[in-house]
């Protein structure tokens, strides 16, 4: 769905910024600001600002930041759009009518009603746990210390031995048998016909991020199998894109996801206080499920089983974790199984210093390959530091490859420039010139940045931020900088509303991010009125830092001009020739942002 740039500002204008975050952060003036504590990472003094002036945020701490429309989609998970309909509807602003086309209006309107049938069913589900035909499930979870607080939070149930109960019921309440199907709620076969799906189990309503019912769970009740049983992929319900307890877990505001393997870790957790508990849908970790934690957490810790089907497990989970740029941590749940059943021996303050005492994931994964050896053979350990280097050499960044090589140094005890000659000549016999240049898969869909493309796109991000928060400057950069000189598409873009606004005699950041609809590009784009710039503190360092600034973004304006002209346009080279010139200029200058 489109919506106009006029319809787009005028929500944000019925939408005070420090009013909706106020929602959700408390918030102090100080003075022409508000400030509060971050809500996107844990702090103790309140470095989280918001303007009424600019109708901004910003986190000094983590660098988070935005408009409303940003603050909603960071905090609530939502797409752009979601975003905006939300505010429309808080600032009563009517929004246009979808025009579907009929196969778009006929997919939406199943969802739908699959959502629908799904939280019929869940209620249904939870009705019969609290009957008298649910007692035996009752009992079974409350045998297993759940609360009755607990048991309705996450909207517990009981499918009954009844192979045919929730089809009459869903039939009687007017959905036709292909829908309840399609629900992935019943099965039809020649021999038995119709009928349900679950039967005879304690019941998980699985809800997605926004607490809608997309699928179940099942545990049977007595020996048979298959002792758990799930909902098949549904139009609503795929489970390598789903985490139970996702829709509790992102709220809890923790740094970092607790992942576990079973529903009674994610809810025995959740009621001991740990509520930032996830789990994946019965089946093995995945990079979708890798992709969806990224949104909220940048850290995991792994609290799989402590058999060696989780041991396997938290070693599959650790690399997809890394290739999603989640860095990850091992819970041994040692003497115990899981953590449900830790929890109920030792409790929260020992499960507590278990988080604390967790152990890297990669240091992990090595003290299980270890046991593969006879370390006190010099032929087998000389085979373990072999292999050690072949995962080394899987760490692109120079820096963290070598802080890997330390810390391995250290716990095997072995000289660490023996260890990096072996990583390097490792890397030769692989085939790479370096490990630094080994891809992270054969897959990979984007080029590695080189350190000195990063720093020109530093370069333009800290120039936006400055051109925002110091108009002035314009007078002095429009001179030797123009938007065509922004070499990456959406910074080129953000410079032309920035200039074009400047010249219209108002500055408007938060209008600009209008402009970016799509979600990727908004958070982007939001990032670049933001950037964290170090603090200069004279102003000799201020003035030499913006001169620095303004050489590296047109040098390398010059450089990709220069890359991409013709070889016989004299007219194009002399005319860079020109702008090279012209820098020199700039040292003679003085700036100063105050």
């Amino acid at each position: 769905m489109y919506y106009s740039e006029e319809l787009i500002e005028e929500i944000r204008m019925k939408n005070d910024i420090v009013d909706v975050i106020s929602n959700y952060v408390r918030l102090q003036k100080k003075g022409s600001s508000y400030f509060g504590l971050c809500p996107f990472h844990n702090e103790k003094s309140p470095s989280f600002s918001v303007s009424r002036d600019k109708q901004m945020y910003y986190c000094f701490g983590c660098g988070a930041g935005g408009t409303v429309f940003t603050f909603l989609m960071e905090y609530e998970n939502y797409s752009f759009l979601e975003a905006v309909q939300y505010l429309a509807e808080r600032a009563g602003v009517e929004l246009p009518k979808e025009e579907y086309s009929k196969e778009a209006k006929e997919r939406s309107d199943l969802k739908a009603t699959l959502l629908e049938i799904n939280k019929i069913a869940a209620q249904y589900y939870y009705v019969q746990l609290k009957s008298e035909r649910g007692t035996v499930a009752y009992d079974y979870l409350t045998d297993r210390g759940l609360s009755e607080e607990t048991i309705k939070s996450f909207g517990l149930g009981f499918a009954t031995k009844y192979s045919n109960d929730l089809y009459n019921y869903l039939k009687r309440k007017g959905y036709s048998e292909e829908l309840i199907r399609q629900a992935g709620l019943i099965n039809i076969d020649e021999k038995n016909g119709v009928y349900d799906k679950f039967w005879n189990r304690v019941m998980f309503p699985i809800m997605d991020a926004n607490s809608r019912v997309i699928g179940f769970g099942g545990r049977v009740m007595g020996d048979a199998k298959p002792k758990y049983l799930n909902s098949p992929e549904t139009a609503v319900f795929d489970k390598s894109r789903n985490l139970y307890g996702l829709n509790r877990a992102r709220t809890s505001r923790k740094s970092y996801f607790l992942v576990c393997e079973g529903y009674m870790d994610v809810i025995s957790l959740h009621q001991a206080g740990f509520t930032n508990a996830v789990a994946s849908l019965g089946t093995a970790l995945t990079s979708g499920h890798a992709s969806l934690i990224k949104r909220y957490v940048s850290e995991v810790y792994l609290t799989y089983d402590s058999d060696d089907a989780g041991t396997r497990a938290a070693l599959r989970a650790v690399p997809i974790m890394r290739e999603a740029g989640i860095a990850a941590k091992v819970i041994r749940m040692d003497p115990y199984k899981d953590p449900d059943e830790f929890i109920k021996n030792l409790g929260a303050e020992e499960f507590e210093k278990r988080i604390e005492n967790a152990r890297n994931g990669f240091m992990f994964s090595l003290e299980i390959l270890s046991k593969n050896y006879d370390m006190e053979s010099p032929e087998e350990k000389t085979a373990f530091f072999q292999e050690t280097a072949k995962r080394l050499i899987e760490f692109e960044d120079e820096l963290e490859r070598n802080n890997y090589i330390e810390a391995v140094a250290k716990a095997y005890r072995v000289n660490p420039d023996s260890l990096q000659k072996l990583v390097t000549k490792t890397a030769i016999k692989e085939g790479l010139a370096s490990p630094t240049k080994r891809p992270k898969n054969l897959n990979q869909n984007k080029d590695l940045v080189s350190k000195k493309e990063d720093g020109n796109k530093r370069a333009q991000k800290i120039l936006l931020t400055w051109l925002i928060d110091q108009p002035k400057l314009f007078q002095i950069i429009e001179e030797y900088v123009t938007p065509e000189d922004f070499t990456e598409t959406n910074y080129q873009k953000v410079a032309e509303l920035l200039y074009e606004q400047y010249h219209l005699g108002e500055l408007n950041p938060a209008r600009i991010l209008n402009h970016f609809t799509e979600e990727e590009e908004h958070r982007e784009v939001a990032a670049l009125f933001n950037t964290r710039i170090r603090e200069l503190t004279t102003e000799e360092e201020k003035d030499r830092a913006i001169k620095e600034t303004i050489i590296k973004v047109k040098n390398n304006s010059i450089d990709h001009q220069t890359m991409n002209l013709n070889p016989t346009d004299m007219v194009g080279l002399q005319r860079l020739m020109e702008s090279k010139r012209k820098l020199q200029n700039i040292g003679k200058l003085h700036i100063s942002l105050d």
